[in-house]
């Protein structure tokens, strides 16, 4: 039974000569090769956080300059804002000036042709109570002049009053 809890002195040599072959090999061609992967991964791995660091500075400057671009661009709506309204007012009030001159012009337009028409309307009554005047004289000169007498005392009459 002891020899079942005794391991074999050979057995063990061997395998200790197999694992220190192995290490050794390991230790020389294989270690090298793992530390340099590793290596590689921790400056990959460095060089990604440094790049996320970059990223994320630039995200902050990029969110600065957004909010800085959208109170420019919200003064300059106000602005713009400010000045339509200010032409709008400027524009209705120099319709306004127009509309009160073009009134004003249509007003003194409109007198003169009244003016006009009324002299024109008293010229026209002024001619037909002259034409209706004559017309009245001439019959009554008539209706009066009918005798040679009559004629001769107005004829006389009138030349007195020439004198």
């Amino acid at each position: 039974m002891s020899s079942l809890l005794t391991p074999d002195i050979g057995l063990l040599f061997w395998m200790l000569l197999s694992f220190g072959i192995v290490f050794f090999i390991t230790a020389k061609y294989g270690f090298p090769v793992i530390i340099k992967m590793v290596d590689e991964r921790k400056a990959f791995i460095d060089q990604s956080l440094e790049a996320a660091k970059q990223a994320n500075e630039h995200l902050k400057e990029i969110k600065e300059e957004e909010k800085r671009l959208m109170k420019d661009a919200h003064n300059e709506r106000l602005l713009i804002m400010k000045e339509a309204n200010e032409m709008r007012l400027k524009i209705i009030n120099d319709a306004k000036k127009q509309a009160y001159i073009e009134s004003n012009k249509l007003i003194e337009n409109a007198k003169e042709h009244i003016q006009k028409e009324k002299e024109l309307a008293l010229k026209n009554a002024c001619q037909q109570a002259s034409i209706l005047s004559i017309n009245i004289a001439e019959k009554v000169l008539r209706k009066n002049l009918d005798n040679k007498h009559a004629q001769l005392k107005l004829i006389d009459s009138l030349i007195k009053e020439l004198n």
